[in-house]
């Protein structure tokens, strides 16, 4: 302090001072600072901030980053000098907090001494590695025939309320002990749902290794645009560091959404569904910051799931295509399969990974081979057999199979499973094991067979070995 003092010097300083024209919606409009820059922040008389938006001829748009009612046409404004940015580290784990970092869960503010910025450019193509290690979500369907690989953006796609989010919930409960660090960012949704979303992640233990961003349905449209960018610099401060993480925007519809709301308060010209024409650089520039590092930059991997919704099931809409060619693939949850009670409501005929096979591991890869096509043969037999025909017994045989399967794949939310336990259903299936299980008795059986599967039992053990204990347990069983 002393030092600074004595390293005072008296002079002339010139600083740019503007003034608020109009106000109103969370948008701020103001005359006077002709230096400004794109994601600068600026302050006004009253203590609130602003983060500027959109830059015109004579006046510039910001975001008002406060609700505060002192903000009002004639007010003072300066520079603040400096860009958007949120305290990151390992003392946010466990935190639930705004687009700002200020903390929303009654709790002291967090101890941070680092930043980032909220807009960074993603990591060159010199700096990535190839996607190779596989990342459990615990759901049957997706790991062993969508399967998804660290580092990879895989989207989740279907109508409102079949069951998008609880996937994604699940994916993150299954990170327990895998040392993958997570960061939930909820765009727009109620409060309701955000306690919802957070007592789950309590109640697991998930809190631990675990952020929550919130952004809710009542905040300003700034916060909700700026919710996803801010997970993103958490967990890329983590992923710089090393380390792997997941981060699920939940979603990026509201988001889309929110942005739009933004254009057109500050009268950008509107596009297609009135959306602004860079709507598509606004989910790219977000979704290409997910990647995994070479181990000269530290290794570390940051994986997406974000979550869009569809109307009456619709792929073809603006949002959707846009994010459907920005992924790596994506899952398809289907409303009329959440109708008949298949949950999770995957639609496996619509849904790919295109990169994570590479990652899987081999000993699931192999079990699952002719899983897919196997369950796509029997959607398509059984579409023929309500013709009433007569059938022969091998077309038969592949109905039975068929049903069977259907009723493997389904599971409960909130229950993971192992991957040691997806190779145990898999064997058994493939090798023949559960043929004289009937559909119905299914899930009692194979719940039974998991909950005795020994530890000892790795993926890599010899095929063998795990024929013989499923044998063994089955027989106990059946």
């Amino acid at each position: 302090m002393v030092e600074s003092v004595k390293a005072y010097q008296f002079g002339l300083r010139l600083s740019e001072r503007g003034c608020v024209a109009g106000i109103g919606d969370g948008i701020a409009w103001i005359r006077g600072l002709p230096s400004a820059r794109l994601d600068e922040l600026i302050g006004f008389d009253d203590g609130s901030t602003g983060l500027v938006f959109q830059l015109g001829k004579d006046v510039l748009g910001a975001i008002l980053l406060s609700q505060s009612r002192g903000v009002t046409a004639g007010m003072a404004v300066q520079h603040i000098g400096r860009k958007l940015e949120i305290g990151v580290g390992d003392t946010l784990l466990g935190r639930v907090v705004d687009p700002l970092g200020s903390p929303l869960d009654g709790l002291p503010p967090p101890e941070l001494r680092q930043f980032r910025s909220l807009e960074a450019a993603a990591p060159p193509i010199i700096e990535r590695d190839f996607v190779s290690e596989p990342l459990y979500t615990g759901c049957k369907i997706v790991d062993t025939l969508i399967p998804i690989g660290k580092g990879q953006r895989q989207l989740i796609i279907g109508d409102d309320g079949i069951g998008k989010s609880a996937l994604a919930l699940d994916a993150v409960l299954n990170q327990c002990g895998r040392n993958v660090l997570c960061v939930m960012v909820l765009i727009g949704q109620p409060r309701s749902s955000v306690a919802g979303t957070i007592e789950v992640l309590r109640q697991a233990d998930a809190l631990a290794y675990t952020v929550v961003v919130v952004a809710e349905a009542n905040a300003l449209p700034g916060f909700r645009y700026l919710a996803p960018f801010a997970g993103c610099a958490i967990a890329e401060h983590w992923m710089r560091m090393g380390r792997d993480t997941l981060v699920v925007y939940d979603d990026l519809t509201r988001h889309a959404q929110s942005y739009r709301e933004l254009s057109l308060l500050l009268q950008r010209p509107p596009g297609r569904e009135a959306y602004p024409g860079d709507i598509f650089y606004l989910h790219s520039r977000l979704l290409e910051r997910s990647t995994v590092l070479s181990s000269a930059y530290g290794g570390g991997s940051m994986t997406a799931l974000p979550i869009i919704e569809t109307r009456q099931g619709e792929l073809s809409a603006y949002i959707p295509t846009n994010l459907i060619s920005i992924t790596d693939g994506q899952i398809y949850l289907e409303s009329k399969l959440f109708a008949a009670g298949m949950l999770p409501a995957i639609d496996i005929g619509r849904s790919v990974s295109r990169i994570g096979g590479k990652a899987q591991h081999p000993a699931i890869k192999t079990a699952s081979a002719h899983i897919r096509l196997d369950y796509l043969q029997f959607l398509e037999l059984e579409l023929f057999a309500r013709f009433g025909t007569r059938l022969e017994a091998g077309v038969e045989e592949k109905l039975q199979r068929g049903r069977l399967l259907r009723e493997i794949l389904k599971q409960d939310r909130l229950q993971p499973l192992s991957e040691s336990a997806h190779l145990a259903w898999l064997l058994a299936y493939g090798e023949g094991l559960l043929e004289t299980v009937k559909p119905e008795q299914a899930a009692e059986v194979l719940t039974g067979m998991l909950a005795q599967l020994p530890d000892t039992l790795k993926l890599d053990s010899p095929k063998k070995h795990w024929l013989q204990v499923l044998r063994q347990l089955l027989a106990d069983k059946l």
